[in-house]
């Protein structure tokens, strides 16, 4: 959660705890047992858990192992403790997808239950009406239900095309697409730039970057997660592959639809 300086900043200010007691200088944890929270929010301190960030490119599958798939995330995997991709994004969907060997989190990100938020910035051909980008949020009858939006907005437009940034609360397969679809905007383009509190920024694709402390934490917070130890949410192939490491970007340029990369 930062420096040395800055935990036990946080200690002396009696906003740890080990268990249930304020935890104190000086005293010894075992990170594999004890329950260790800052503020009330459980810190993963198991030495085996991992957390990664993703930018996918376009043209990856979003599974570690497919006979059929040209490509899949396998071969952008850190080495290390084996990591799993959280959730499904299209194949040819671009952007964040989270790596963890935290099961329980895992599953909690991708249930609907919990609605945690993933963010979107899609572009259609030509203009979307108000009325239309109001149905997004409203509701829109899919083949397997109603599909809805908790946010939608028009965040840039020029040149025959739109770009919408899309909040959605639950991941059905394709959603967001078929969605705009049945509305007559058929989509050419989908980034997902944030799940939950952490974004893209300015991960490059087929980029790894290690979540920060404050993003697990985060993380955690809106999963309603108590603890975890590292479990594999799937079963899936071998996922060694060399690390590359990319920085964090301010919240404002996650809304303009970023350039393609040749990665």
């Amino acid at each position: 959660m930062g420096s040395r300086r800055s935990a036990e900043d946080l200690i002396k200010e009696g906003r740890v705890r080990v268990g249930r007691h304020i935890a104190h200088l000086g005293e010894r944890v075992d990170p594999v047992a004890d329950r260790i929270t800052v503020d009330g929010v459980p810190i993963p301190a198991h030495p085996e858990l991992r957390y990664f960030a993703l930018n996918k490119p376009a043209g990856v599958t979003t599974t570690l192992r497919d006979p059929h798939a040209e490509r899949t995330v396998a071969e952008f995997v850190p080495a290390g403790p084996r990591v799993f991709p959280v959730g499904r994004l299209d194949r040819e969907s671009e952007g964040l997808v989270l790596l963890t060997n935290d099961g329980e989190l895992a599953n909690r990100l991708q249930h609907p239950r919990f609605g945690v938020e993933k963010e979107y910035l899609v572009e259609v051909p030509g203009s979307v009406s108000r009325g239309a980008i109001r149905t997004l949020t409203s509701g829109v009858e899919l083949e397997d239900g109603v599909g809805r939006a908790l946010r939608a907005e028009e965040v840039q437009r020029g040149a025959g095309k739109t770009a919408l940034t899309v909040v959605m609360g639950e991941g059905r397969k394709r959603e967001v697409r078929r969605m705009l679809e049945k509305l007559g905007h058929p989509v050419r383009r989908l980034v997902r730039v944030r799940i939950g509190p952490v974004r893209i920024g300015d991960l490059r694709p087929g980029k790894v970057r290690p979540l920060t402390p404050e993003e697990v934490a985060g993380l955690y917070r809106v999963s309603d997660l108590d603890r975890a130890v590292p479990r594999p949410a799937q079963r899936s192939g071998r996922t060694r592959s060399s690390r590359t490491e990319g920085s964090s970007r301010s919240r404002g340029s996650d809304r303009r639809m970023p350039h393609r990369d040749s990665t």
